[in-house]
């Protein structure tokens, strides 16, 4: 079996390799190491790290992004029962965001956290400037009365939000997977990756607003500052969707750079999806490494693609470099995709103001369920 042929992952001093070895074999990948000298082994360099060619997706996953790795380390102790996180705001959207994590979680024996998050108002007042005319002069009593009145408010909401879950699980509108709620005060995006980083989801997944009001709206922003800093897969559901269970996606788009990021991504996919039967459109784009008529790559990927993953069916289109956002539209309105997945680079504060990442653009610019994943 081509599977079963042993590749070299890396090539490191004695030291490293044994440390990579250690972490790779803690996550169930089997690791032969090479060229060590067994004499003096501390001296030895160029030791090769060896891993079966049907482990790389995973190895790669691993040892490209130590998040992700981190992630999979803490929940592998708890094998049962892996967190598939939901920040909600307890408006419509957020319901159907809920009926696409319950179903996730149920195919993957996962429970559901769903956190809300709220700004006290009076921090607000204290440390922003609304206008020249508007102003508040509040004392300790005015602000322990307004965070009781806050933390009441909030909580009867949170309590008719998960009566609606309840309901829908009687119904069985939704499966009957185990969930908790948490309400915590501070800034969405950064109590979303504080809790992230805490219980280590293997998805997040978050209601939005339609194309047109995403920018108009809070949740928008909070989506896609949550999209451009969290180091975990994040899961984005428009409004206006209306495909709740996984046997209602068939057709994928995948935004590919033809390289190992490709892997990644699809890898991510079929974790999350692996008794689905997709079409997935590799779509490639120009990038200054690599020219845009890159066949031979295309072509590699393809096989790799087929060869690995035979329950998803694999096809090839690209888009020129001078009209991205026309073809892009050309191409998904023939398509038709129920899903799009975009490996994300990690971007430091300033790249991501004067140059959003593409999973941000498309957030505002379409209306079709995106998985980002963190490369």
């Amino acid at each position: 079996m081509t599977d079963d042929r042993l590749i070299t992952l890396a090539i490191h001093t004695y030291d490293r390799a044994q440390n990579l070895k250690t972490i790779l074999e803690k996550e169930g990948i089997p690791v032969t190491l090479q060229n060590v000298n067994l004499e003096s082994p501390v001296v030895s360099s160029g030791v090769r790290v060896r891993i079966h060619e049907g482990d790389l997706p995973l190895a790669l996953r691993i040892i490209e992004n130590l998040d992700i790795f981190a992630c999979d380390t803490s929940v592998a102790s708890d094998k049962v029962s892996p967190v598939v996180l939901v920040p909600v705001d307890f408006s419509p959207h957020s319901l159907i965001a809920c009926d696409y994590a319950f179903h996730i979680a149920a195919s993957h024996n996962a429970s559901i956290r769903i956190l809300h998050t709220y700004l006290d108002p009076m921090m607000l007042s204290a440390n922003m400037q609304l206008s020249d005319a508007l102003t508040f002069d509040t004392t300790a009593q005015d602000e322990a009365i307004v965070d009781h009145e806050i933390n009441a408010e909030t909580k009867v909401l949170m309590d008719r939000f998960v009566k609606s879950l309840r309901d829908k699980i009687k119904r069985g509108d939704i499966p009957a997977v185990k969930f908790r709620t948490e309400i915590r005060e501070g800034v969405p995006e950064d109590v979303i990756g504080e809790m992230a980083r805490e219980c280590h989801p293997m998805l997040i997944v978050m209601g939005t607003r339609g194309a047109g009001k995403k920018e108009r709206e809070l949740v928008g922003s909070v989506t896609a500052e949550v999209l451009d800093t969290c180091r975990y897969p994040v899961f984005t559901v428009p409004e206006v969707v209306t495909l709740y269970h996984l046997n209602d996606i068939s057709e994928v788009i995948l935004i590919s750079s033809l390289d190992q990021e490709d892997i990644l991504a699809l890898d991510a996919l079929y974790r999350l999806y692996p008794m689905c039967h997709f079409t997935v459109t590799l779509l490639s784009l120009p990038s200054k490494k690599r020219p845009v008529d890159s066949h031979s790559a295309e072509d590699s990927l393809l096989a790799y693609c087929r060869r690995h993953y035979e329950g998803y069916s694999f096809r090839t289109d690209s888009v020129s470099g001078d009209r991205i956002a026309e073809e892009y539209q050309r191409l998904h309105h023939s398509i038709h995709p129920d899903l799009v997945v975009v490996p994300n680079r990690k971007k430091n504060i300033f790249a991501r103001l004067f140059n959003p990442g593409l999973a941000h653009k498309l957030l505002f610019q379409s209306d079709v369920p995106m998985i980002v994943i963190p490369v």
